[in-house]
């Protein structure tokens, strides 16, 4: 064997070494090797040593490339915050963004980024590479998407170009993004900051890919869409069709075990949990799945069966199955689900909270006697 170049310990536990060795002096590796593929193997490979051969442990260093580029990045956000920067624009991906309406939400995302990689140095080139390094919101997360949800067939080079085009290209995604990313930031006490939102909560992620999938349902590339909701399934534990319709400042919260049906549709500021189905009542074909109104609650586990309607600021008690039309403003519990009005029910919309943003769970459903 070859005389060690380098040599590091794989861990505190592991008795192997890891070194590089001139491919050349392998004699098992070069005597069947013709000239041509000994050109090919002309660099260093790597290889592993018996435990018996003295360890030389590695100090693992912060990425002091990546720190230089954060502070390079904070430099420039430092300027254009002053009255000198005099660009008539900036540009963020595919859009221009004008001074007089700030990204707020990609500001105050970047400037977390760039606070939790000098806090944590073994995180500095992950946040780099997901958020610092990209021009826009949309860039970012299309980037991060694509990471995730890439495999060894569906390359993320590809599917980073199909999300960044789509963010890009369709204003209304753009806007349902920015009110999602707050829903889980304001809704959810867990979601201490939205880096942490962006980069770690599966329920948002997987809703964004899904806005992809659905786009391409209403194009008619149904193949990609599918092989898209796949993905997505198997990544996230998300089960959506791409027929089915989202609004905006949507809360999964947990997401898994979410199942979604084609023809389901889900208004805005609704928040579901975990283990949620809205799915069908047989194999019958056309409008088949429930139509969630605004603002409503879905707790977990809940079943909500068929084409019934769920009116505007409803709540879904947890593990109750539902099978019919839902009020606005009431309360379904039970197996099978029972109705509890509203208490108020004169008042006006206005006067109303909508559990889908207060996150209220037991109020109403403590007064229910089965």
């Amino acid at each position: 064997m070859a005389a060690i170049s380098q040599g590091a310990t794989l861990g505190t536990h592991s008795s192997l070494l890891l070194f590089q060795s001139d491919a050349s002096a392998c004699s098992w590796c070069t005597c069947a090797r013709s000239s041509s593929l000994q050109s090919a193997w002309t660099g260093k490979r790597w290889g592993l040593l018996f435990p018996k051969l003295e360890r030389k442990t590695l100090q693992r260093k912060p990425d002091q490339r990546a720190a230089r580029l954060i502070r390079s990045q904070k430099s420039e956000i430092d300027a254009a915050k002053q009255p000198s920067f005099q660009k008539s624009h900036i540009q963020h991906g595919f859009r221009a963004v004008q001074p007089s309406q700030p990204d707020k939400i990609w500001e105050d995302l970047k400037r977390e980024a760039i606070q939790q990689s000098q806090l944590e140095p073994y995180l500095a080139s992950f946040l780099y590479a997901a958020i610092i390094a990209h021009p826009s919101l949309e860039r970012s997360l299309a980037f991060h998407l694509a990471n995730k949800l890439a495999d060894t067939t569906l390359l993320s080079t590809q599917l980073f170009s199909l999300f960044s085009e789509t963010f890009a290209t369709d204003t209304s995604m753009q806007e349902a993004i920015r009110a999602d990313i707050c829903a889980f930031r304001e809704r959810d006490p867990a979601c201490t900051s939205y880096v942490h939102g962006m980069l770690n909560f599966k329920g948002f992620l997987a809703c964004q890919a899904h806005r992809v999938a659905h786009r391409l349902w209403g194009q008619g590339r149904n193949g990609l869409a599918l092989a898209l909701q796949n993905r997505i399934s198997e990544v996230f534990q998300v089960d959506i069709h791409p027929g089915a319709k989202i609004g905006k400042g949507v809360l999964f919260d947990h997401a898994t075990g979410v199942v979604v049906g084609e023809t389901a549709v889900i208004g805005n500021d609704v928040s579901i949990l975990h283990h949620v189905t809205l799915g069908g009542t047989g194999n019958a074909c056309g409008d088949r799945h429930p139509k969630v109104g605004n603002g409503v609650l879905i707790g977990a586990a809940a079943t909500l069966l068929g084409a019934i309607k769920v009116g505007d600021g409803a709540k879904i008690g947890a593990c109750s199955l539902v099978l019919i039309d839902v009020p606005p403003h009431s309360t379904a519990v039970g197996v099978p689900a029972r109705i509890i009005p509203g208490k108020d029910p004169g008042a006006s919309i206005l006067n109303r909270d909508l559990p889908g943003q207060s996150m209220d769970h037991t109020s109403e459903i403590l007064d229910y006697v089965i």
